[in-house]
């Protein structure tokens, strides 16, 4: 069709070629020329060009200069930041209304630039449509104005840092950057190179619409190894990023110590199934997949799932489908040698092709690929190359079919086909990813909140839930402190020889009792055998033993763990919350006795330890009123269709309990985790662990499956480690030290886990750090609440 004007609509449906499209990029052209080529940093409200900087060159996708981009240096970052300072106070102090004011005006601003915005966009290749952006900042803009009519109670952080990755999607940055802005936050932004111009054109727009100067920062130059840099300035309050894993990992381990949370939103290269059931329209779910794994640029790599009564016409259609398709250029010249290594090792494991022509000898070219017959353990499954690369794989129940979508260590998202509506949500919900499109793909809207399930992410975007990564309870300070990071040996982190218990040759009667820990549903001894002498209060002597939990035990407690969440995720709220405020009579049941644990533990008087102990069995009424509150929804979206919605479990939580109010503290931490359906591990408090492991007496006496909730006592930091290094853990609630935190930012990488973390240390001798357990601000709670859940979404279209 391209370049002919005589073909016939039935030519054209037979050849199914697209379209000439229009190329023009003379606005772009004159938008750099404007500048001579040379892009600087974007400070205070203007772009500056300092001197004397090195720079990196953009080439276009013929290889061509585009133009330079400079390289901050430390003096960069330290103007920025304190511009950033500046800019926070002037943006946090107008009303919501003036907030959403100033971004419908860069609404406005945008639409009359937005053909420079796309050219832009196109000449970098970082393409995004203007019309994308001003979805999303007409739909934060709305937050904006009513964040302190619905969101009450939550404060803005302050100077948030967003680092993208060089093959991020500019539309991705902004998913970070508006709705740090509507609430309140000053942005300090490093992009990759391909969006730093059209990060910089949008800046500019954000100028014309009014914002204050500071309020939006730019820096270019090594988004990554910058951002440690910015991270290391003690203004900067939170650090979000979206992009690579690989580089993700890298942000989080460098640093690590800073006292600074860092969220990852791992974007780009993660493996998604696309699942054709039988019940399918085999035709569109054909031109889907076609669609969605061979387009120019792409962020997920596809593994396509068919069942195998329709395996044969899918394989059919796909070979009538790709006939006259053309090579796609593979992102570098160095994945050519990738991609047909990763070939040629399918077809050793016996997977045939179906390529529309042969592949060039030569060049950063590959025709579309299709592996078919490829195992699930095939490296080209589990990992596949960059590139127009498809495996198919086939599955024959529905089932079977769900569980080889879960098979990849990703979750970020999955596409499924099918005309039963029963089993689209059925395999919507078992599916543990962030985005479900059903008889879609690669729909996204601002209003919907997806988590990165499993190795997908540690935070939520979209949606008002997206919205809380950038605020803090207004009752509480953030619960890091900024610091310099200790030198830290992570390798030998954690394991210590226990303390010697010798006899003291103590008569029967006055001798110290020796507590059990609580594994699978059952007390039972440490692996190794050990006990841990535990100290009355002041020292006066040995108050009990208590078992020293290492490695093996948490093994077994994650084992038994993960054999009982999926049933109890899969209870009713109601049935979730009749067992909780089962176990809070079960507590009163215990009063005395827990009431006497506490005051030998901790030395308070019998009065007050009681009063802990009333605090406790209302804090676990409290989490069962909330089970069945837990607010998913359907929110409207412009799309044709219906979007859901849906708050899920994390799977099985490590946390480390703090020192202060023993008893209170666990059962809060214990009913905010398994209310919404995850299972636990607890580590209690070593200075005072007798409350946690006199609490086991109540947990046997509940009717709670054996193994969701398991308590292992011992060293902190071994145990720490332990948790630390378990893949199957999604979160760590941690209460500790310095050094504890530092090494968990720094392990918890690969897989990702979710952290919420505590510097027990800064926070001894505070009131205020007890009043938030005993008077808890229903803010607080909420975010207990939000740490414990992941969100999913999932789209199912009308039309």
């Amino acid at each position: 069709m391209a370049g002919s004007t005589t073909k016939t609509v039935h030519d054209i449906f037979q050849s199914m070629e697209y379209g000439p499209t229009s190329s023009s990029t003379v606005t772009a052209q004159a938008w750099l020329d404007h500048h001579s080529r040379a892009l600087g940093l974007f400070i205070d409200g203007k772009l500056v060009l300092p001197a004397g900087r090195q720079t990196c060159a953009l080439a276009d996708s013929k290889g061509g200069s585009v133009c330079s981009t400079v390289c901050a240096t430390e003096d960069d970052v330290s103007q920025c930041v304190s511009s950033a300072v500046g800019g926070f106070k002037a943006w946090s102090g107008l009303s919501c209304h003036q907030r959403a004011k100033v971004l419908l005006r860069w609404v406005s601003v945008l639409g009359q630039h937005g053909q420079c915005v796309s050219e832009v966009c196109e000449v970098c290749q970082a393409p995004c449509s203007p019309s994308s952006l001003v979805r999303l900042a007409q739909y934060y803009a709305s937050w904006a104005q009513l964040r302190d009519t619905l969101i009450t109670d939550w404060t803005p952080l302050g100077v948030v840092a967003v680092v993208v990755s060089d093959d991020c999607s500019l539309y991705s940055l902004m998913l970070k950057v508006l709705p740090a802005l509507a609430m309140g936050n000053s942005v300090v932004v490093l992009p990759g190179l391909s969006t730093t111009p059209p990060a910089l054109l949008l800046a500019q727009l954000f100028t014309e619409a009014g914002l204050p100067a500071g309020a939006l920062n730019i820096l270019s130059g090594g988004a990554v190894s910058l951002g440690a840099k910015v991270a290391q300035n003690s203004n900067i309050n939170y650090v979000t990023y979206s992009g690579n894993k690989q580089d993700g990992g890298m942000l989080c381990k460098a640093t690590a110590g800073m006292g600074v949370p860092v969220s990852l939103s791992p974007c780009i290269g993660a493996t998604c199934p696309f699942i054709i059931f039988e019940s399918a329209d085999i035709d569109s779910a054909v031109d889907g997949v076609i669609e969605a794994a061979f387009k120019k640029k792409k962020e997920i790599q596809w593994v396509l799932c068919v069942q195998e009564s329709v395996c044969d016409s899918v394989v059919t259609r796909l070979r009538l489908r790709m006939t006259g398709m053309k090579c796609v250029a593979l992102p570098s010249d160095g994945d050519r040698a990738l991609v047909e290594a990763a070939v040629h090792e399918a077809q050793q494991q016996g997977a045939t092709l179906i390529q529309p022509c042969a592949a060039p000898t030569s060049g950063s070219q590959y025709p579309p690929t299709v592996l078919c017959g490829m195992a699930p353990s095939s490296p080209c499954v589990v990992s596949p190359p960059p590139g127009p690369l498809l495996p198919l794989m086939s599955f024959r129940s529905n089932t079977e079919g769900v569980t080889l979508g879960n098979h990849s260590p990703h979750g970020q998202a999955a596409s499924i086909w099918t005309e039963d509506l029963t089993l689209a949500l059925e395999a919507a919900k078992s599916l543990s990813v962030g985005s479900v499109w059903v008889n879609s793909h690669s729909i996204s809207d601002p209003s919907l909140p997806v988590s990165g399930h499993k190795d997908s992410g540690t935070c939520t975007d979209g949606g008002q839930e997206g919205l809380y990564q950038f605020l803090h309870p207004s009752s509480s300070s953030p619960a890091l402190s900024r610091s310099s990071p200790a030198s830290l040996d992570y390798a030998k982190f954690g394991p210590a020889a226990p303390p010697a218990v010798i006899p003291d040759g103590s008569h029967p009667a006055s001798a110290p009792k020796s507590f059990l820990q609580f594994v699978g549903g059952k007390p039972c001894k440490s692996e190794s055998g050990c006990s841990v002498a535990v100290q009355a209060p002041g020292g006066a002597g040995v108050l009990a033993y208590c078992p020293d939990g290492g490695r093996k035990d948490v093994r077994n407690a994650v084992e038994a763990a993960i054999k009982v969440q999926p049933g109890w995720m899969k209870k009713s709220p109601t049935a979730r919350a009749q067992s909780l405020y089962s176990l809070a009579k079960g507590l009163e049941a215990k009063r005395r006795d827990m009431a006497s644990s506490i005051s030998a533990q901790t030395g308070l008087s019998l009065e007050e330890a009681d009063k802990e102990v009333e605090l406790s069995i209302a804090r676990l009424s409290d989490w069962a009123a909330r089970c069945d509150k837990a607010q998913g929804g359907a929110p409207p979206v412009p799309q044709s269709g219906s979007a859901l919605s849906l708050p899920e479990a994390l799977g099985v939580v490590g946390v480390v309990l703090p020192d202060n109010k023993p008893l209170l503290s666990m059962v809060t931490l214990l009913g905010a985790t398994i209310a919404m359906g995850n299972a636990i591990v607890m580590v209690p408090s070593q200075k005072y662990p007798l409350p946690a492991l006199a609490f086991i007496q109540v947990l046997q006496s509940s009717d709670l499956p054996g193994g969701l909730v398991n308590i292992i006592s011992g060293s902190r930091d071994q145990l720490t480690v332990a948790l630390a290094n378990h893949n199957v853990i999604k979160a760590i609630w941690y209460w500790g030290s310095a050094e504890g935190c530092q090494y968990l930012q720094y392990t918890c990488t690969s897989p990702q886990k979710t952290l919420w973390l505590h510097c027990q240390e800064k926070e001894e001798g505070k009131e205020r750090e007890a009043t938030g357990w005993t008077q808890p601000h229903p803010s607080l709670l909420e975010e207990m609440w939000r740490n414990a859940i992941q969100w999913k979404s999932v789209w199912i279209p009308t039309a």
